[in-house]
């Protein structure tokens, strides 16, 4: 796809959701790197900020299939994948599609269900398809899975896993909006914004918007650079587990994806600094040792924002 085709197409689709997340231009930048960079988005806030709603603006923005799944304690892994039924006419076992088919999933709440149920997710968020009975099952393309959860602080939840955190390529916050945005929020009919949207592309555009992510330049250095970052990660006494491969080969696809969102068919420096924290923080595990009364996760950001101002950036 031509690279001004596309960039005007990423902008009207960027300014689409805008009209409904209001004041939250860096969360939609980030869900489009994600889906671009044919990722997995993890939002993690409190209730009523706006994360359900970015989703369903998304969603509603492709000419595509689109699945809810309100995770529950009493959820099962056939209630996301599908199961095999017996069908008396045919005397066989037909297999029947769980929501998970579907070319965008927003797995609400995800943290509220159990952890044999989160694990569902895992082949399919890996691979783009589901294995029933020893049969494999190929998932739509695209496929993008854009969760949701709260604070592990709050009642009812259970901590995800690092195999299933490690299947995001992002994990950010959507925040309290400004005062300006909340009092237009305020003033206007959030469901009839979200119906006024109309899609700007087909399922098939986001596949080539894809590939040719693909071919967005990195130089030696930058790279360099991000595997400086990485190296860090696993020599500080602080961190017990640090950055895996895959976490560096995700750091490298999403500013791929940054940069081709930008307009630019080459990376900047600013593509991987951007995106360390939220590619990185939730695959690092912390040392107890060092662990302080504040949240994890905000260590964790601490940490890496350290190692960002110390390391030297390639001109």
């Amino acid at each position: 796809m031509a690279q001004a085709t596309a960039s005007t197409q990423l902008n009207e689709l960027r300014s689409t959701i805008a009209r409904v997340v209001r004041g939250k231009d860096e969360a939609i930048e980030l869900a489009l790197v994600a889906l671009l960079a044919r990722g997995h988005l993890l939002i993690e806030d409190v209730p009523g900020v706006g994360k359900t709603t970015l989703a369903q603006a998304l969603a509603r923005s492709f000419r595509c299939s689109f699945q809810r799944i309100q995770f529950t304690s009493d959820l099962l892994p056939s209630d996301v994948i599908g199961t095999s039924v017996y069908v008396p006419g045919t005397q066989e076992f037909e297999f029947k599609q769980g929501p998970i088919f579907a070319n965008m999933v927003l797995a609400d709440e995800i943290n509220r269900t159990t952890p044999k149920t989160q694990s569902a997710l895992l082949e399919a968020m890996n691979e783009a398809q589901v294995t029933v009975d020893n049969s494999t099952h190929a998932l739509p393309q695209p496929f993008f899975v854009l969760a949701t959860q709260n604070p592990v602080e709050h009642h009812g939840t259970y901590p995800l896993p690092e195999s299933q955190l490690d299947r995001f390529l992002l994990r950010i916050r959507m925040g309290y909006p400004s005062k300006a945005s909340e009092k237009e929020i305020m003033q206007r009919d959030g469901g009839s914004a979200l119906d006024a949207i109309a899609p700007v592309m087909d399922a098939a555009d986001v596949v080539r918007l894809q590939e040719s992510v693909t071919r967005v330049r990195a130089e030696d250095a930058l790279l360099d650079y991000a595997l400086s970052i990485v190296e860090r990660t696993r020599n500080d006494e602080r961190i017990l587990l640090g950055v895996s491969p895959r976490g560096s080969v995700m750091l490298h696809r999403a500013a791929q994806a940054r940069a081709f969102l930008d307009g630019r068919d080459y990376l900047v420096p600013d593509d991987m600094k951007k995106l360390v924290i939220p590619v990185f923080a939730h695959r690092i595990v912390l040392n107890s040792r060092y662990v302080a009364t504040q949240r994890k996760s905000e260590q964790t950001e601490a940490i890496l924002q350290e190692f960002l101002d110390s390391t030297r950036v390639p001109l």
